[in-house]
């Protein structure tokens, strides 16, 4: 039985033997047919090749021999435009903000003192001379009270030595120092009630009270008011601030237009003029810093964003393209425009000096003139000479 098993087995492999070998040599012949059939398409592919060569060098022939035998050139699409001057005016384009013109820091006009009434809360409006808080008056009414005390002292020594004088009774010179007591008791009455009517803290002009951090209890002193103390805004007289580069500081100045869009505001535009122009470098920024008044409106508010377009060119005549339009090469920059020869319309290259750029509208200073047809659409690879239409069929 085993003897018939292994039989068998060996008969099998034989087979299975066979069968790849006859698979492999299957193979084998495809993969060198298949590379053959290649190297016949490529050798029909340059065939085909020279001989379209061939057949375009003598229709060329022909054609400088006979012009019936030209092949028709197809025009290529485009788009005109028609060069006209108009106005042409170039902007700095800037980040800025609202900021109010009248801005007041409320300062004791003594030495401060604590805190002892609170009369405005933050964003009330005030007025020019209203109290708006009370300092700490202990010490300044005892100090008038005894002022008032030595004056009234001094007074009644006076018109003694008065009453004696008029009688003929005693020496002049005790007269007049007693005048002079009295009036220096008079200056200290007035000190002191300067003094006491220092403890109350009135507001230097009138506007809105946007910043109030000082509380009761706490000292107001003239050199902490920006920490802790009122703030009055004067929201009626506004003005727009910017920092320019210092690279525009020779073509920006006081007079300069501009125009100002508040993002927020529905890009509301303003136009106004540059009243002040720094005169300083910021040495971190390298700005320096212009503003402009604007009308106060309901709609604008301190610190507000604007951006800030300053005019530093503009000319009443200019001839301007889109920037799209502008192509360079070796020989510098130009462009493409649309001339009539012959009855055909032919692309033209042109060659421009470019001036100012503004959004997408070049100033060209050479190389156009108003009438010149430029091609605004299609331009791109087309060359000198090219046949073109403007029809599409």
């Amino acid at each position: 039985m085993n003897t018939i098993l292994k039989l068998s087995a060996g008969v099998l492999l034989l087979s299975l033997a066979a069968c790849g070998a006859s698979v492999n040599d299957n193979l084998s012949k495809k993969k060198e047919e298949l590379t053959k059939l290649k190297a016949d398409q490529k050798k029909a592919s340059e065939e085909a090749a020279k001989l379209s060569d061939k057949i375009l060098k003598l229709e060329d022939e022909l054609a400088r021999l006979d012009s019936s035998f030209a092949r028709p050139e197809k025009a290529k699409l485009v788009a005109l435009a028609s060069v006209t001057p108009t106005r042409f005016t170039h902007y700095i384009d800037l980040k800025g903000k609202i900021d109010a013109v009248n801005v007041a820091y409320v300062t004791p006009r003594g030495m401060g003192g604590l805190v002892k009434a609170l009369y405005v809360k933050q964003g009330d409006a005030v007025k020019k001379g209203q109290l708006l808080l009370k300092l700490d008056d202990v010490a300044a009414r005892q100090q008038l009270d005894q002022a008032k005390i030595a004056y009234s002292t001094a007074k009644t020594y006076y018109e003694r030595r008065k009453n004696l004088w008029d009688q003929k009774i005693g020496a002049e010179i005790d007269l007049i120092n007693a005048k002079a007591q009295m009036d220096n008791a008079a200056k200290t009455v007035e000190l002191a009630q300067n003094a006491l009517d220092m403890s109350n803290v009135y507001a230097e002009m009138s506007g809105i009270a946007d910043w109030v951090t000082i509380r009761v209890g706490e000292t107001l002193a003239a050199a902490s008011a920006t920490q802790a103390g009122i703030r009055i805004v004067n929201t009626s007289e506004l003005k727009v601030v910017a920092d320019v580069p210092e690279n525009y500081q020779s073509k920006i100045g006081v007079g300069s237009n501009v125009l100002i869009s508040l993002p927020e505001a529905g890009n509301d535009s303003l136009h106004a003029k540059v009243n002040v122009a720094g005169k300083l470098i910021d040495p971190d920024k390298r700005t320096f810093y212009i503003e402009a008044r604007i009308p106060a409106g309901k709609s604008l508010r301190p610190n507000q964003l604007a951006i800030v377009r300053i005019q530093d060119y503009t000319t009443p005549e200019a001839i301007t393209i889109p920037v799209s339009t502008l192509q360079s090469d070796e020989n510098g920059k130009f462009v493409m425009v649309a001339t009539t020869d012959k009855g055909k319309l032919l692309a033209v290259k042109r060659a421009v000096t470019v001036g100012e750029l503004y959004n997408d509208k070049l100033e060209i200073r050479s190389g156009l003139q108003a009438g010149d047809r430029l091609i605004t659409e299609g331009f791109q690879g087309l060359y000198d000479g090219q046949l073109i239409t403007t029809d599409v069929k």
